[in-house]
């Protein structure tokens, strides 16, 4: 398959994996809700937001690896190949253990720290048990084959495999909910589903690669970067985790922790759709870096960059429209906590199209390998959300935090717009400003006329027919935008997407 074919199969397998991911992202949280309360709701995510910061004894492998997988897998140098995922295995396996050992000691402390009549402190710390090992898991069984195909462009294996795993495990904790199985016993069960999508891997690797031999000489140097790439994964996860972290040691209230889940679950599903569209993009921008195809790089980064910015003004000017509708019919006959919060609403929106409007960007970032290079700025950006964050969350609660994230997104956005040109792409930073000046405008204009009409949809169904006047109105004024302000480019996107469609 060559690179197009390639992307065409990566997006389709991720666009479907996304789309189960946010049925069950929906589902999953409703049953809890009803069946467990808005408390052991908030338990159960705050435990997991912690335990997710394990995650970093990884040690930035993940991006180190891919990228230095890159140029062998190009050149089809096996013994190269070898000598990088023997060094993976082996750093993959040393992780495990630590963290492991991390969530041992995770599940002494936390209990002591929390103080819920939901359920009792030994519960409390199994539970930290069950979810902890499920993580441990992913480093014993899935990592190693994980990064080999990340960077061989075939991460639609992995969404194929993923999707199988989402399914069984969320029909085990669907059937066991709706009976009132005990929560520590219905994510012990849950947990056996890891090791079919693991099992399902090792059987594609080992019959795909055939010269693969994880025993030989590691390769230590050649994942030099890790790093640095450890340290951008930190200040990522403290970005994307602050909030949760926040509410719990500060405000140390376990509804309001269930309250940001639920929202957050919106952005979340919203992410993964737009996540469909840069799916294995990385592994080929990070080809053309490898091997100084400048001219070609520009060409297809201008398209990419147009389309996901046409995109996401498209999708955000619809969720500021009906996101609180959405929650409303969501969260309805839940009354243990407050969900109506229209401002907190409008500030999750406006963070998350913040945090989407640099994605082109920080792709680049990962394909390029400059990890080390913008260290300093991603330090900035997540002291913002964390010191902002934390001195407004005792006076606005949610919305504070948010605000938080909002400025720090908001900077890292500036700063990217004037990297990327000066350091990867050589094209003029003006280009990216009007493109991010119209999405602003673009998705105002697209929201005031739906402010005068007063229609609340009662039912999802209802719900649904609304988004989508939303969106055609929202997309009619995109392309028309666009064709004013950006026809040639406009043109050649559409040439490139009717292209890989004939193509395929």
């Amino acid at each position: 398959m060559n690179r197009t074919q390639k992307f065409m199969l990566n997006s389709g397998s991720t666009a479907f994996m996304q789309i189960v991911v946010m049925l069950v992202g929906f589902i999953l949280p409703r049953v809890m809700l009803i069946s467990y309360g808005s408390e052991i709701n908030g338990l159960v995510s705050s435990i997991a937001q912690f335990i997710s910061y394990f995650n970093l004894v990884e040690a930035g492998l993940s991006g180190a690896s891919i990228y230095a997988l890159y140029i062998p897998l190009a050149n089809e140098d096996h013994k190269g190949i070898n000598s990088i995922l023997s060094a993976v295995k082996k750093f993959y396996t040393q992780s495990g253990y630590i963290f492991l050992s991390l969530t041992v000691g995770l599940a002494f402390i936390y209990p002591l720290y929390i103080q819920t009549d939901a359920i009792s402190t030994l519960s409390i710390g199994l539970l930290v048990l069950i979810l902890g090992t499920n993580g441990a898991l992913e480093f014993f069984t899935l990592s190693k084959y994980r990064a080999l195909l990340t960077a061989d462009q075939r991460t639609y294996v992995i969404s194929f495999a993923s999707i199988i795993q989402i399914i069984v495990n969320a029909v085990i904790i669907i059937t066991l909910a709706l009976f009132r199985v005990d929560i520590v016993m219905v994510r012990f069960v849950a947990l056996l589903s890891i090791f079919l999508r693991s099992f399902i891997l090792m059987m594609y690797c080992n019959k795909r690669y055939k010269y693969i031999d994880y025993n030989v000489e590691p390769n230590i140097k050649a994942l030099d970067k890790r790093w640095d790439a450890l340290y951008l994964q930190i200040l990522g996860m403290i970005h994307i985790g602050a909030p949760t972290l926040i509410i719990t040691l500060v405000l140390k209230d376990l509804k309001l922790v269930s309250v940001y889940t639920i929202f957050n679950m919106v952005i979340a599903g919203i992410g993964g759709i737009l996540g469909i569209f840069i799916s294995g993009l990385s592994a080929s921008f990070g080809e053309l870096i490898a091997k100084k195809e400048l001219r070609l790089l520009q060409k297809v980064y201008a398209e990419f960059e147009f389309a996901y910015y046409g995109l996401i003004t498209v999708v955000y000017s619809i969720t500021f429209v009906t996101i609180m509708p959405f929650i409303n019919i969501y969260t309805a006959n839940v009354s243990d906590a407050n969900y109506d919060l229209p401002i907190v609403g409008f500030l999750f929106v406006l963070n998350g199209l913040l945090y989407n409007m640099k994605t082109p960007q920080g792709m680049l970032v990962i394909s390029a390998g400059m990890y080390k290079e913008t260290k300093w700025r991603s330090t900035i950006q997540g002291m913002i959300a964390v010191i902002v964050g934390t001195i407004l969350a005792p006076i606005y609660g949610i919305a504070g935090i948010l605000v938080g994230s909002i400025l720090s997104n908001l900077y890292r956005d500036i700063d990217l717009m004037f990297f990327i040109p000066r350091y990867i792409t050589k094209t003029p930073v003006i280009v990216t400003f009007r493109r991010l000046v119209r999405i602003v405008l673009c998705v105002s204009i697209a929201c005031v006329p739906f402010h005068f009409i007063q229609y609340i949809p009662l039912t999802f169904c209802q719900w649904v027919i609304y988004a989508m006047g939303v969106g055609i109105y929202a997309l009619l004024e995109v392309v028309l935008v666009n064709f004013i302000f950006d026809k040639k480019t406009m043109m050649n996107t559409l040439a490139r997407v009717k292209g890989m469609v004939l193509k395929k």
